[in-house]
């Protein structure tokens, strides 16, 4: 029971997260430097981008730099992916044996179509049976390091599976779970669906349930706990090019918990001119250079795809734009900034709601014949090896 003037604490398993909130998973994105980066603004859950089971358990070179965690992360989190059950538990009996990680999420959300396509991500779940395989290895083989999962609520309206997977995950041991309100068809387009979130916390008693879908601030992440009861949110596509999106999300359940007033929630919002923008883009790609080991044209490769959201709303020209989508060093990123007024306010509203593109809803790709049948009979598992050698991160 929380007293009056404290913050509720996130526990998953022998975990204690400072506050209710929980950095998705997204790949190419929260990779060490992106995380390292959100931590400066608040606490928090920061968990790694997507490591396939597989190409970890070989030890291959992306897979060995996704797991990487600066000595700054505690606690330090990886998000595994897989289709086979074998390897899932290889690939934690490995983190676990050589203390790479204090706790382990696993990716059923995914909607990509060359995760979805091969069985993995968010098809996964409709076969019953091997999804419960895969959860039953993970949380052998992690012993006292707490195993999560994250699921959307099926692959369509009419193939729904959040509720039975989240019961079998709760009777395999793990310590959370977290939905993304949306099924795989839906992608990112339209809105998410909260209640089906309020509806699996009303189900499952024994473990924390976190909600994921459409926070884009710290008043929607309050909103979320309060119409469904859950106990954390998950944050994703609105924490790009803004993490100082943290620091409105703890001010917002600090002020919630009556630890800090409603002006003193207003003045923790980071509300940058475009120079301190600037700034964060340029530190962003430093720790970036640090993450591929010194490879400065590698990093800012990286960085272009975060600048579009960086710059929302900002009265910046299509030129500028242009020349940082094509920047090359820090030197030339340098040269770019001289040219821009740092002294553009923050344009509000219109640096703030969704990021990136919704897209339309569509048909999730799936291998043949996936919705014959819950059970894996059904499946050729020489395709879904294939899901199994992957190691781009999603």
């Amino acid at each position: 029971m929380k007293e009056t003037g404290t913050l509720e604490p996130l526990r998953i398993g022998n975990l204690t997260i400072g506050s209710p909130i929980v950095l998705a998973p997204m790949a190419g994105i929260t990779n060490t430097a992106f995380r390292r980066l959100c931590r400066e603004y608040g606490e928090g859950l920061y968990v790694s981008e997507m490591i396939t089971s597989r190409a970890l358990v070989e030890q291959t070179d992306t897979s060995l730099r996704l797991i990487k965690h600066h000595e700054s992360e505690t606690p330090r989190s990886i998000q595994l992916y897989g289709v086979d059950p074998h390897y899932m538990g290889e690939a934690v009996r490995y983190l676990v044996e050589n203390d790479l990680a204090d706790h382990i999420d696993m990716n059923f959300g995914c909607p990509v179509p060359k995760v979805t396509r091969k069985g993995g991500g968010a098809a996964l779940p409709w076969k019953h049976d091997l999804f419960t395989s895969i959860v039953k290895a993970a949380v052998r083989e992690a012993g006292d390091v707490p195993v999560t999962v994250k699921m959307r609520k099926g692959i369509d309206d009419d193939h729904l599976t959040f509720l039975d997977a989240a019961k079998a995950a709760e009777d395999a041991g793990v310590a959370a779970i977290a939905l993304h309100g949306r099924t795989a068809n839906q992608h990112y387009s339209g809105e998410a669906d909260w209640e089906s979130i309020r509806t699996l916390k009303e189900a499952i008693t024994s473990v924390p349930i976190l909600g994921n879908g459409d926070i884009w601030s710290g008043a929607d992440a309050v909103r979320m706990v309060e119409e469904t009861g859950c106990d954390g949110v998950v944050v994703g596509r609105g924490c790009q090019g803004r993490p100082w999106l943290f620091a409105d999300l703890n001010a917002a359940f600090q002020e919630r918990a009556g630890i800090i007033s409603p002006e003193e929630a207003r003045a923790a919002q980071v509300k940058p001119l475009l120079g301190g923008v600037m700034d964060t883009i340029r530190r962003h790609t430093e720790l970036l250079i640090e993450f591929f080991d010194g490879e400065e044209l590698r990093a800012c490769r990286d960085i272009r795809k975060h600048i579009a959201w960086y710059l929302k709303g900002y009265g910046v020209g299509g030129d500028v734009r242009r020349s940082l989508a094509g920047v090359e060093t820090l030197e030339h990123m340098d040269e770019i900034f001289e040219t821009m007024d740092r002294e553009i306010p923050y344009p509000e509203e219109a640096a703030e709601g969704p990021r990136g593109r919704a897209g339309r809803p569509k048909r999730t790709a799936l291998p043949d014949g996936w919705l014959d049948s819950r059970e894996t009979a059904s499946v050729d598992f020489t395709e879904l090896e294939e899901a199994e050698r992957d190691d781009s991160g999603g």
